[in-house]
């Protein structure tokens, strides 16, 4: 099957997923229920879940699945919203090649036969893709989508103060196409208080949400048999683990954590113990007898009243803890173990093997230790003291039954993904420019990128800004702020959000490039070259040039070879000097802000589908004309579905016509909605459908086997019986 083939079949995969998710989209979705083949009864709207629980044969539908997967693992959002939006490029897909074969395919490319010519224009397709989405689209999103964007921050300062209000909106946008009507508030505001307990300080966010999205099994504990509203926050640490030894101390006490037997072994690995007579034996086993208890009594002079153990002691150890009053808890997961040892920094203790003087080094304080019970089992609660800015606590998520535990852990866990993308900056590949009057040559480093150029330019012509970027911002701010208060009180009222001005202090990075006043400049070894971004998608004379204005930007270049771009960067010293101005400038990859939100409803697509219709249609160039109108055209497809159900004025044809008449006004776009959506995460979910569907395109051939069954073997043989 050819690639034209397997874009038909993905087309069909698609469109059966689409039917299974688009009913559980948005606010008012249904709930799904799924028989898995283990007869086990999944009733959810979490997307992923729903996916994942699917039985399926069709290859193309597993590679849809696996890049949903390996999406979400990383964001923790945008499951639904994958599938309907791939659905709708494919779509759009088939209907534009049909109508565009011979169009689509490279003047020098050499065509041999029907098959080859079909393949070549797929492959074609699949490069087109990629590079829109790395050159083209990261400029669109950061010259024209990002004067939307709102921020999560009351305040853009360098010293970033949260507003808890936009957080609520933003966790309840979120959790309201995830959980049940019933709970999605509940579980919403349970995960706003946790978090605002676990983070100690206004700069602590980014460490908070590493820590427990990497471990969020042990930061949590499902019970089932009780009502959802009993799930609840708990200060410190639970173990699921239960006490070997208990001994109830009062005050702060202080812990040890062991990785090994503190009692001695008769050998190590790669040695051997030879005994010759009875009296050795009963020596040696006094020996281990003697160091053990010194070992144990040396923990209680050191005022150590809980051990944690990652290993299973000998009774000769638990012995000795007991009459020494030592707390002991074992058999701690590595898991367990790298979290202890992440918030309190302890090191776990080193015992010396034939020193007799046992000195213990590290130790830490817990505030508390006493045991726990959750329905019928036993846990061990921990009052750990935080050396970092995550202070532990610990959720209990309560049930009638084991499934909705399980849906609600893993939106929980979820939002800590998409959060944690959120309070990062996320960089684009397009460059932006700063003057500077004395600015100093440095190394500046190349982030790995597909492509190394980029020019704000459209019909081979150059662009020029009214003024500097960083003037620009300054000039407008009030502006912008007027702006941002009225699109705020539409959109979200009784809540002032505020505009992302100030963007974070830009990363000086490497670059084998330098973008000019207007431009990115195409640089070699060489020659000087400023390249539009349409020509990225010609393959013609390599030495067209470009000017603005009379006004030439050079690169100079000392000494420099510039290796082919691999690994994580190059350092390349480079100087960007005007000609005409006498000015330096410094360029650096712009970037998505953290805590860069928009409203939820569709805003997003369609002001993306608007920026990206506008700047196609000053491209002169089919491939990036086509590619561009259709992402623009999919990218309706999402709010087509959230206002599905609505009418009059609300319906999604009217809301569509205000948008436009709003944007091509300059005025604030109006919304019932009230929730907030991430900005870079919708943005690395339209690259990552990107990625897929330029995967599916480069499809040449899908051969179907048919499993054969297996052979089941009768456990119990004849001569066994």
């Amino acid at each position: 099957m050819a690639a034209e083939g397997a874009v038909k079949a993905a087309l069909q995969v698609a469109q059966a997923l689409e039917t299974i998710v688009s009913g559980c989209v948005g606010p008012e979705g249904r709930q799904v229920l799924c028989t898995k083949p283990t007869g086990e009864v999944l009733l959810s709207r979490d997307g992923g879940r729903l996916l994942a629980a699917l039985h399926l044969e069709h290859p193309l539908a597993r590679v849809m699945v696996a890049c949903v997967s390996s999406h979400l693992r990383k964001t923790g959002d945008g499951a639904k919203t994958f599938i309907i939006f791939l659905c709708h490029l494919l779509r759009g897909l088939e209907a534009v090649t049909d109508k565009e074969k011979d169009s689509l395919i490279s003047k020098n490319i050499q065509t041999h036969g029907r098959y080859w010519k079909t393949c070549c224009r797929w492959k074609f397709i699949s490069q087109a893709l990629l590079t829109f989405q790395t050159q083209i689209l990261d400029y669109v999103v950061d010259r024209y989508l990002s004067r939307h964007f709102l921020s999560v921050f009351s305040s853009p300062t360098k010293e970033r103060t949260l507003c808890r209000s936009s957080f609520e909106l933003l966790l309840e946008a979120y959790f309201g196409g995830r959980v049940g009507r019933n709970n999605h508030s509940f579980i919403s505001q349970l995960m706003c208080d946790y978090f605002f307990k676990c983070t100690a300080c206004e700069g602590g966010f980014e460490e908070a949400f590493e820590l427990v999205d990497d471990r969020f099994g042990e930061l949590s504990v499902g019970v089932t048999g009780l009502p959802v509203s009993d799930s609840r926050i708990l200060a410190g640490l639970v173990l699921h683990r239960d006490f070997s030894v208990y001994r109830p101390a009062g005050g702060d006490i202080r812990t040890a954590l062991v990785t090994e037997t503190i009692q001695p072994l008769f050998s190590t690995s790669g040695s051997e113990f030879i005994l010759n007579s009875e009296a050795q034996f009963q020596t040696s086993q006094l020996w281990i007898m003697e160091r053990t208890k010194a070992i144990m009594k040396s923990l209680q002079n050191h005022n150590v009243k809980l051990l944690l153990s990652s290993v299973k002691q000998p009774d000769l150890v638990i012995y000795y803890a007991e009459l020494n009053g030592v707390t002991v808890v074992e058999c701690l997961s590595s898991e367990e173990i790298s979290l202890i040892q992440r918030i309190t920094g302890l090191s776990p203790l080193v015992l010396p093997q034939a020193s007799s003087q046992y000195e213990i080094s590290s130790t830490a304080l817990v505030k508390f230790c006493k045991p726990l019970v959750l329905r019928s089992k036993r846990y061990v609660h921990l009052g750990l003291i935080s050396t970092c800015s995550f202070i532990p606590h610990c959720l209990v998520l309560c049930g009638p039954v084991q499934g909705l535990v399980e849906q609600h852990e893993a939106a929980l866990h979820g939002a800590f993904k998409m959060l944690r993308q959120l309070f990062k900056d996320l960089d684009l590949s397009y460059l932006t420019q700063t003057s500077d009057q004395n600015y100093v040559p440095s190394p500046l480093i190349y982030k790995n990128r597909e492509s190394n150029q980029l020019a704000d330019t459209v019909n081979g012509s150059i662009q020029r800004p009214h003024q500097d970027p960083v003037e620009k911002n300054e000039g407008e701010l009030a502006k912008t702020h007027t702006y941002l208060n009225t699109y705020s009180n539409s959109v979200v009222p009784s809540i002032e959000l505020e505009t992302h001005i100030f963007r974070s202090t830009p990363k000086v990075t490497p670059a084998g490039t330098q973008q000019t006043d207007e431009a990115l400049g195409c640089l070699s070894a060489n020659k000087t070259r400023i390249m539009d971004v349409c020509d990225l998608f010609i393959d013609g004379d390599p030495t067209t040039e470009s000017t603005a204005e009379n006004t030439r930007i050079e690169a100079s270049f000392e000494n420099v070879s510039i290796p082919k771009m691999g690994g994580k960067g190059s350092m390349l010293p480079v100087r960007c000097k005007s000609s005409e101005l006498g000015t330096s400038r410094s360029c650096c990859f712009s970037s998505i802000s953290a805590g860069c939100v928009l409203p939820v409803g569709g805003h997003f697509e369609i002001l993306l589908h608007y920026y990206l219709l506008n700047y196609v249609k000053k491209c002169q160039q089919s491939e990036a004309t086509m590619v561009g109108t259709l992402i623009a055209n999919a990218l309706l497809g999402i709010p087509k579905i959230l206002y599905k159900s609505k009418r009059g004025n609300q319906s999604f044809p009217q809301v569509y016509v205000r948008a436009l008449h709003a944007l091509q006004t300059n005025q604030p776009m109006g919304g019932n909605q009230t929730g907030l959506e991430s900005v870079s995460g919708k943005y690395q979910l339209l690259t990552s459908v990107l990625q897929c569907l330029a995967k599916i395109v480069s499809i040449d051939l899908v051969i179907g086997i048919k499993r054969q069954p297996q052979e089941v073997y009768d456990q119990e043989s004849e001569e066994e019986l």
